[in-house]
Formats: C-alpha cells, structure tokens, sequence
C-alpha cells in the first residue's frame, strides 16, 4: 500500500505498469512482435503539436524528472513517430498493453493524461491548507531566538510531519538554510551608463579600441609555513592554516574587449600618478585611433591630476566610459581579476613579491598567447529585468 502525500497523489499508475510487465512478461516469453501484433487492435495514431512536442521533449531528456514522467514522454514520442506498440514496449522496458494505454490517454487526454492519477484509499493526512500554512510560515516568519528555520523547527511549528515538511519545501523550492548576497546599484545614472557601457560591447564604434581598465589591489605575497603535502587517491591537497607575509603590490590591467588581448603593469602604490602611468603605456601600446576606455569610479580615475591629463591634446582621443557604483560585474576584466585569483593566487606559495609578479605575468603571457576573448552576450534589457527580478521583493 502506497504512502499517500500532499493533495493524495501516488505512483500507482507506475507501480500498476511494473507488476504487468512483471507478469505478462511471463506469459509472453518467446513470442515474437508479428504474433503480439496480430492479436492487438490497431494502435491508436498520435499526432503532436509544435508545443507539446517541446514539452515532451523536454520531459525525455530530463535527468531531473521521475523516472516513470521520462519514460511516458518517451512512450509518446515514439508513437507519434509512427513506431508500434511492440517496438516501443521492447524500447522502454514495458509490455504492450502498458504501452497502449498510455497511447489512448494521451490521445484522448493529451499531456493531462500522462499524469498520476489518485488512488482509492485512505485520505492524505495533510491537505492545501496545511502545505500553505509551511510555506507561508517558512517566507513570513523566523523561529523563537534564531534566525531561520530547520525542517524540525518547522515541523514543530505547523504541526505538520517532518517529512511532508522536507518534501514541501523541495518542492517550493525553499532552501530557509542558505543565504546569498546582492548588490544594486544606487546610481541615479545607472540606466544610462548601463546602456553605454553595453552598447561598446555589443556595436562598438568603428575603427576604435575599446578596453576595459580596473586595478586588483592588494595582492598578497604569501608563503606557507610548511611545504604543501600533495593530493593523492583519497586525499585532496593540504597546506597549513598559517603563513607568511612577503608585502603586497597592485596590480592594472587592460582587457581589449574584441581581441581578447591582456595589457598588465604592476606597482607598488594606487594613486592617480600610477593610473596614469599605466593610461600612457596603453596610449603607447595603441598609437592609432580611438580608445574607448571602461572603468570604475574610483577617486583615483576622477582626481584633479587625471582631469589634467586628459585635457592635453594629445591625450584627447581617450573616451572614459564609467560603470555605474557597485557595478563591477559590469567591467569585463574582472572576468580576468577572477581567473587569476582561483588560478594562480589563492593557492600559490610566493616568497617574495618578485616571485608573485613573476607568476602573474606568466599567468597574462599565457591567455595572450592563447587568444582567449571574453563575450558580452545580455543586453541592457535582460540585464534590467534580471536586477529587477533578484531585487523585486
């Protein structure tokens, strides 16, 4: 007997399609698909419209889904392609008359039909209301003294078993254990240089450069106080808790957004004189043509002595384009910043900042040579609904 859930839907119509195969199969031993053939009425034919067809699809190819929902789907598919109840029963490991059956009820039910049906038997000890009241409890209210809900607490809060509890959560997709950070932006300006900083991305200007400039400051030269002790089958890598500290440097960097190209310079102070430093390398590196340059708004990119800078003639061919506040997700060297921290310094050994810079720039030398370029694929509008969706509460 079948454990009824939430709303006193079962798996009986899975369970029923296993005992038949179990038995018919029995039966059915050593005859072949011309002689079940002969003896079934004609199979009902299918055919599917363009969005059931995706839907079932989807459902086939789901590594997620019940095993008994990919194979119905699977069922279905296979009819509409014109394939027999017999090819189809061998195919996915059920006898003929299950096959059909699902046939006509799709036939005559379409994808309603391929659901559970319940069963008779003893009502669901917890209904609608009780499945409200958990999730509602689990959105709206924290427990006595802690800051967020266990299963057991919930439980004992609703009155409802620990396992309906467990289950109605996952499928709420509630997780009250986890929490997640965010950001937005509280730039009046956020929406335009949203719209500019993604329009270089996706149509820059012709005939220009567009690089993306940010600095990673702080880098640490750090050395563990113990040699490492090296992965081996069963055992993942370890270090010591401890280390030494060797100083720091800071790290500029330039991202030429459609070539993938890498510019890097290290120093040992961030001020404007070191932004700047690293703006006329660039000019340097890129003799010709416009350059169009994203960054942050860092009081070292909107100093006196950078406005200075950018007001000589020569310097005029530079375009600042700046990212609104709390935004760096939008500068696509961070993508870099972020590969080199995983990469290369979060488990790096360095005895001295000499060794660091080495290993960066060895780290730059090799995406260069690789070629590897990021892609900018969303457009301001999908980025808008997106914030909006994470921030809409």
């Amino acid at each position: 007997m079948s454990t009824p859930g939430v709303g006193g839907h079962s798996t009986g119509d899975a369970e029923r399609d296993i005992l038949v195969s179990r038995h018919v199969n029995v039966v059915t031993d050593g005859w072949d698909a011309a002689m079940l053939d002969g003896m079934s009425k004609h199979a009902v034919p299918l055919s599917l419209t363009p969005a059931e067809r995706a839907a079932l699809q989807t459902r086939a190819a789901s590594r997620t889904e019940a095993a008994r929902v990919v194979q119905r789907a699977r069922i279905v598919l296979a009819a509409a392609a014109g394939r027999s109840n017999v090819e189809i029963a061998q195919e996915v490991g059920l006898v003929r008359q299950a096959v059909g059956r699902w046939r006509e009820r799709f036939a005559h039910e379409r994808l309603a039909g391929l659901e559970d049906r319940p069963r008779p038997g003893k009502p669901p000890t917890y209904g609608d209301a009780d499945r409200l009241r958990v999730i509602e409890t689990a959105c709206t209210q924290t427990p006595e003294a802690e800051t967020h809900w266990s299963v057991r607490s919930l439980a004992r809060a609703t009155g409802v078993g620990r396992e309906t509890v467990h289950r109605l959560l996952q499928q709420a997709d509630l997780k009250p254990h986890r929490v997640a950070t965010f950001s937005r932006s509280t730039d009046p300006d956020f929406v335009a240089k949203l719209v500019d900083v993604v329009g270089l991305y996706l149509d820059p200007p012709e005939n220009a450069v567009v690089l993306c400039v940010d600095e990673k400051t702080q880098v640490q030269a750090l050395d563990r106080t113990q040699p490492l002790l090296p992965m081996r089958p069963g055992q993942i890598e370890r270090r010591t808790h401890d280390y030494k500290r060797h100083g720091t440097i800071q790290l500029y960097a330039a991202l030429e957004v459609h070539a993938g190209a890498l510019t890097a310079q290290v120093q040992e102070r961030h001020r404007s004189r070191e932004f700047l430093a690293f703006m006329n390398r660039l000019l340097r590196r890129y003799p010709d043509g416009e350059l169009h340059v994203i960054l942050d708004n860092v009081s070292s990119h909107r100093s006196a002595e950078v406005a200075r800078w950018h007001g000589r003639k020569r310097n005029r061919r530079v375009h600042f384009h700046p990212i609104p506040t709390y935004s760096s997700w939008l500068n696509l060297v961070e993508v870099f910043f972020n590969l080199l921290q995983r990469k290369v310094v979060s488990r790096g050994n360095f005895p001295s900042t000499n060794d660091l810079v080495r290993r960066i720039l060895g780290y730059v030398d090799k995406l260069n040579q690789e070629g590897r370029a990021f892609h900018w694929t969303k457009t301001p509008e999908t980025i808008l609904r997106s914030l909006n969706y994470v921030t809409g509460h």
